[in-house]
């Protein structure tokens, strides 16, 4: 699919995806290679309790983030691998509401559920070189720059291309790539049905991989991801 006829379908989701049902929805998320708990988020559906992380420590969650930071990109294929091997455990959570059909702003929503959908809140969500408050900007609506959007991309397993078409931000050239590219995001992913307790297990197979070095006090984030080999 080329980067106009994914616009359409995204804007298409986003504009009118409430009046598409669930078979549609699952044939768009194959399209568009996005899970499809994301597509539900932009179509403005309730997002089955099947598709959602189960209820999990926060601070757990944090040191999990934190640690995968540190990988390079053979080290977070090995975690994504180790992350999709671990059964099944948690109990399936209640679905998430629909948002606001009434939102004449819709794109903080669908931002708020993206990162729902991977069990991120802002104090969850990995430092990409913006504050919180700025992150809490974005979900809040009161704004959501392009270079914003591609600083929140890669975590989300999104491309920013894709993020722009839902947020109407017009593409242009940017001085600075992102921290971190969709290869951390996809480590995320694969975490969504994982436990406290496995997340626990893979922040320690993280540090194992990375060989980390214990700085003895919380550092923001790594120095970043910035050799991917998509690029």
């Amino acid at each position: 699919m080329n980067d106009m006829a994914r616009t359409e379908v995204l804007r298409g989701l986003l504009d009118h995806g409430r009046d598409f049902d669930t078979p549609r929805l699952e044939r768009h998320a194959a399209e568009l290679g996005l899970p499809l708990a994301d597509v539900f988020v932009v179509a403005g559906h309730p997002v089955p309790g099947h598709l959602l992380p189960p209820d999990r420590d926060k601070t757990v969650m944090r040191a999990f983030v934190y640690r995968v930071t540190y990988c390079n990109h053979p080290q977070l294929a090995a975690l994504r691998e180790y992350l999709l091997a671990l059964p099944d455990e948690g109990t399936t959570p209640r679905p998430r509401p629909a948002r606001d059909p009434a939102d004449p702003n819709p794109f903080p929503a669908v931002l708020h559920g993206l990162m729902g959908n991977r069990g991120f809140d802002v104090r969850e969500f990995p430092f990409v070189g913006l504050s919180r408050s700025t992150v809490r900007g974005m979900l809040g609506g009161a704004w959501h720059q392009l270079s914003q959007l591609q600083a929140v991309a890669g975590p989300l397993g999104w491309t920013l291309e894709d993020l722009a078409a839902l947020a109407g931000e017009p593409l242009r050239p940017l001085e600075h790539g992102p921290m971190f590219c969709h290869h951390l995001g996809a480590v995320f992913l694969a975490a969504v049905p994982r436990t406290t307790e496995q997340l626990v297990r893979a922040a320690g197979e993280a540090d194992r991989l990375s060989a980390r070095e214990d700085h003895g006090a919380w550092q923001p984030v790594s120095q970043g991801i910035y050799d991917c080999p998509d690029v």
